[in-house]
């Protein structure tokens, strides 16, 4: 099971990632959990300074924009 972490405070931007991270897992058939982590000290954990960020099984993948379904579905593959 994957484990995948959207990072940000609820702004739409988070918001909009997260649907895209869904689209793309459920493209792939993935057996995955979604955590979203809106605690900026916990969002600074990860080295991230601008949000939204993606990160996939305690992995950072992008952080300060939003990456299309294709993008995301590299990430998880």
């Amino acid at each position: 099971m994957k484990k995948i972490q959207i990072l940000g405070t609820g702004c739409p931007k988070c918001r909009k990632l997260a649907q895209n991270t869904e689209a793309a897992a459920k493209a792939l058939g993935l057996d995955y959990e979604l955590e979203k982590i809106t605690a900026v000290s916990e969002i600074i954990k990860f080295g991230v300074m601008m949000t939204p960020a993606l990160a996939v099984d305690g992995e950072l993948k992008v952080a300060g924009r939003v990456p299309g379904v294709d993008e995301i579905e590299s990430f998880l593959s």
